[in-house]
């Protein structure tokens, strides 16, 4: 859920996230990139690409499958 800074948080990793409607529900889409260590994470909210950014994934500190 976005808050009112228009931030989200994973894992104690905030994101910010300028074009999110306040208060609501948005859709995440992780494209990890093994080899650079990097992945982007897309936020989608009713269809609409918001915007995306690029994190490490060590930062993200997600299970790896």
């Amino acid at each position: 859920m976005v808050n009112s800074y228009r931030k989200i948080s994973i894992n104690n990793l905030e994101l910010r996230v300028p074009k999110a409607p306040l208060h609501e529900r948005i859709q995440l889409r992780i494209v990890p990139d093994q080899e650079a260590g990097i992945s982007e994470v897309r936020f989608w909210h009713e269809g609409k690409l918001l915007g995306l950014q690029r994190v490490k994934n060590s930062d993200l500190n997600l299970v790896q499958f």
